[in-house]
């Protein structure tokens, strides 16, 4: 991987011979990857002033929307707010931490992490009972379970999982969520009636969607 400087702005450069087209992606982190199958720095300076109005209005949309952080031990992130560990609705974390012998970074996101998992366990499952008895939908099971990449799926078999995460956001949002998976019970697509259905029970799920896009958390 190579460093590169594009004007004000720095660049990473991977070069995969086997490539048949360039790629270029911004992070959450605001970091520019670029990915060619040719090396020469001209080309690569020449893509990138081609890209550069796409490239810059992502970094903006990042910097609009920068993932929310906490400080470890003392704070956690609850269905949006940043609360006090030493809240009533912290008691579990805060317990969980008291017997920790290696107060490492490491183990102490474990434990953040068996906290989302336990309320997701109690709040999630009443939201998903709620919604899927107004929405007369059954589902087979329902799973918890940290994702890096998604808030919520739904199998063929009926079977719906959420991300513990969830917990970390406001609870509007965690609603759409919800009857978003409930929906693929019915639609197994995000086509206009799966939207119409989503709809139906959330008049504001558009505006809720472009919320949700717009999040990213971190630690």
């Amino acid at each position: 991987m190579n460093k590169i400087l594009f004007k004000d702005l720095r660049v990473e450069h991977i070069c995969k011979p086997k490539l048949k087209h360039n790629y270029i992606s911004v992070k959450g982190d605001s970091k520019i990857i670029v990915k060619t199958p040719r090396v020469s720095n001209a080309f690569i300076q020449n893509l990138l002033l081609e890209k550069e109005v796409w490239i810059r209005k992502q970094l903006i949309k990042f910097e609009n929307h920068k993932a929310q952080n906490i400080n470890l031990e003392d704070e956690v992130l609850f269905f949006g707010d940043v609360i006090n560990i030493d809240s009533v609705e912290a008691e579990f974390l805060r317990h969980r931490l008291e017997k920790l012998r290696a107060t490492n970074r490491e183990n102490i996101l474990k434990i953040y992490d068996l906290f989302y998992k336990h309320i997701s366990k109690i709040y999630l499952t009443k939201r998903v009972e709620y919604f899927s008895s107004i929405m007369n939908l059954k589902y087979n099971s329902l799973k918890f379970r940290k994702m890096k990449t998604r808030w919520g799926s739904c199998s063929s078999k009926k079977t719906i999982t959420l991300n513990s995460e969830l917990i970390k956001i406001k609870k509007e949002l965690i609603d759409y969520v919800v009857v978003h998976e409930l929906a693929h019970l019915v639609h197994m697509n995000h086509s206009k009636e799966f939207h119409e259905l989503v709809e139906h029970y959330l008049q504001d799920s558009k505006k809720l969607r472009k919320e949700l896009k717009n999040i990213h958390i971190t630690y």
